[in-house]
C-alpha cells in the first residue's frame, strides 16, 4: 500500500474564522461516518496566527484520495470555502517514515 497525503494551510479573511471552523467541523463529521480510506483528517488553528489554518491529511493510497474529493461533503466544502479563505497552499506527500496510527502502513 502506498499512502498519499497533503499539507494544507489556509490562510483566511479577516473574521472568517467561525464560518470556516464551522464548515470544517460539517466536512470533517462526514469524513470520520463515511470515508474509510481516509486515515487522518486533523484540522489545526495555529498558535499566534489566528487567521491560519493548517490541515493534515493521509489517505490509505491516491484512490481513497480521489474518492475523497468526490464526495458531497468535500465538494460543498470545496465550493463554499473561498467565502473564508484568501489563500490557500497545498503540498502533496508521499509518506516515508514516522510514527502513524496502527491501521497506517508506510
Amino acid at each position: 500500500m502506498s499512502n498519499f497525503g497533503l499539507f494544507v494551510r489556509f490562510t483566511l479573511r479577516d473574521g472568517a474564522a467561525e464560518g470556516f471552523d464551522a464548515l470544517v467541523r460539517e466536512t470533517t463529521a462526514a469524513i470520520q461516518q463515511k470515508e474509510p480510506g481516509t486515515l487522518v483528517y486533523a484540522c489545526h488553528e495555529v498558535d499566534g496566527a489566528p487567521e491560519q489554518r493548517i490541515f493534515f491529511e493521509l489517505y490509505a493510497d491516491y484512490a481513497a484520495f480521489e474518492e475523497h474529493e468526490r464526495q458531497p461533503h468535500t465538494r460543498r466544502f470545496l465550493e463554499e470555502r473561498d467565502r473564508y479563505v484568501a489563500n490557500t497552499d497545498v503540498d502533496r506527500l508521499a509518506p516515508y517514515a514516522g510514527k502513524y496510527p496502527s491501521e497506517v502502513q508506510t
